[in-house]
């Protein structure tokens, strides 16, 4: 997580314009004569086409809809993850925190180690992982026998039993006050993905590492996104490393910064994801109704500035604390919910940004605990969804309807609104595409 004094980035509104799309259909009915439903029932090979169209369109919509019987968390939604920190000395075991993401259909998760006892209890678990080479590391991976001694040690005794899909190596390497880091950090990457693929093992998992959002000069407009000066020559060579591999680029993006240090400038609804009149970007024309989703273009955009292009762009964290300092202003449950709860809303819908609505956002939510070690300020201990004894810290439209403790067995779901809308929607779709199905059947049998 970036520190507030590294956080100079604002991204506000300037104007009013709607956003999002409307996605109920309505249906009207024509009144037809008897001649016009006889003429209606000519099987024109234009009107075939088009019932093919429309029953194709139908199809492929239904596909990319939840299931309406598939009940659980957060339903239909892949892209959805927590953070798994273990700084404190109160926190829940393993194989307990592994009961709880599995109660609340999380299937994936990072943690900021390899974490032997994590990784064992994880195996044969549905929970995929991220986990992270730290930085005091990096030194010592340049060394590729090094990097290959790394991967055979702390990745390949546990796959594929243990789901893990990527290695962060390092965590905000380019905005860390050891400056020495930056020099290692390409070659590291480069070692810990040959190590990969001398083992076999690079198809499924993807090398990367998770950057603060202080590694942008620029970031309001996003279109004026940019890439700090001092790190642009090795952010190149870890560019052309994420397109050569196809691997997600991640930023650390917390709007409450922003807001921290402007609450007069910032608007709360708008890093909160409540209703709010948003911003237009002057060049793109796009609309943003939130910070987070602009926080992201701006990255995209500062990749495309140094000539790259396809690169997918993922939050490895973002997060609210519940609680601070006298200074730390916005730090509230009330907020804390409001800002998790709404961003496992937009996830129900797997939303995109503005600049890519057609690619979901990978999320992961920081944190799934409070931890009580972390040193800093007060917010720094209270990221957390949970207690250290699983109890959830507030409301984010979770019921919990039990503890993943041995004493009681039973799930957590998601009871928002949303939910409710999602649901309602898919069932009406899914009988749409069961009429259109029903229509093409009768057809057929007429002819």
């Amino acid at each position: 997580m970036v520190s507030t004094s590294e956080v100079s980035l604002c991204v506000c509104p300037k104007k009013t314009a709607e956003a999002g799309l409307d996605w109920k259909e309505t249906q009207t009915k024509r009144k037809t004569s008897s001649e016009e439903n006889e003429k209606n029932q000519t099987c024109s090979p234009f009107k075939t086409l088009m019932r093919g169209q429309i029953f194709k369109q139908a199809k492929k919509r239904i596909q990319s809809y939840p299931s309406p019987h598939n009940n659980g968390f957060l339903r239909g939604i892949a892209s959805l993850g927590i953070n798994y920190g273990q700084i404190g000395n109160n926190l829940p075991q393993p194989e307990n925190v592994l009961d709880l993401l599995v109660s609340l259909k999380l299937t994936k998760a990072r943690i900021y180690d390899t974490n032997r006892q994590i990784l064992t209890a994880f195996a044969n678990s549905s929970v995929e992982l991220i986990v992270t080479v730290e930085n005091q590391m990096l030194a010592a991976l340049i060394d590729p026998q090094q990097a290959l001694q790394w991967v055979s040690t702390h990745i390949q005794p546990y796959v594929p039993a243990t789901r893990i899909t990527g290695i962060s190596v390092g965590n905000e390497v380019f905005t860390d006050d050891d400056t020495a880091l930056l020099a290692y950090l390409v070659p590291a990457v480069v070692n810990i993905h040959g190590a990969l693929a001398q083992l076999g093992l690079d198809g499924y998992i993807k090398v990367s590492t998770s950057n603060s959002l202080a590694v942008l000069s620029e970031s309001f407009p996003p279109s004026a996104g940019t890439f700090k000066t001092e790190v642009s020559g090795v952010m190149s060579q870890f560019l052309h490393f994420l397109s050569s591999t196809e691997s997600p680029f991640w930023i650390n993006a917390y709007p409450y910064f922003a807001y921290k240090d402007k609450p007069d400038d910032v608007p709360l609804d708008y890093v909160l994801f409540k209703p709010n009149s948003g911003m237009v970007d002057p060049f793109t024309k796009l609309h943003y109704d939130n910070m987070l989703y602009a926080q992201v273009d701006a990255v995209i955009f500062a990749i495309a500035r140094m000539g790259f292009n396809g690169i997918e762009v993922r939050v490895s964290e973002t997060g609210w604390p519940s609680k601070g300092d006298s200074d730390e202003v916005g730090a509230t449950i009330e907020n804390a919910a409001a800002y998790n709860k709404n961003i496992l809303r937009r996830q129900l819908n797997n939303e995109g940004t503005p600049l890519r609505p057609n690619m979901r956002l990978e999320i992961y939510l920081f944190a799934l605990f409070n931890e009580d070690l972390k040193p800093g300020p007060t917010s720094e201990r209270n990221y957390g969804l949970f207690q250290p004894d699983c109890t959830m810290a507030y409301n984010v439209g979770l019921s919990a309807l039990s503890s993943p403790s041995s004493t009681s067995s039973a799930s957590i779901s998601l009871t928002s609104s949303a939910t409710k809308d999602a649901n309602t929607e898919s069932l009406a779709v899914y009988w749409m595409f069961v009429c259109l199905l029903t229509f093409q059947v009768l057809i057929r049998r007429a002819y």
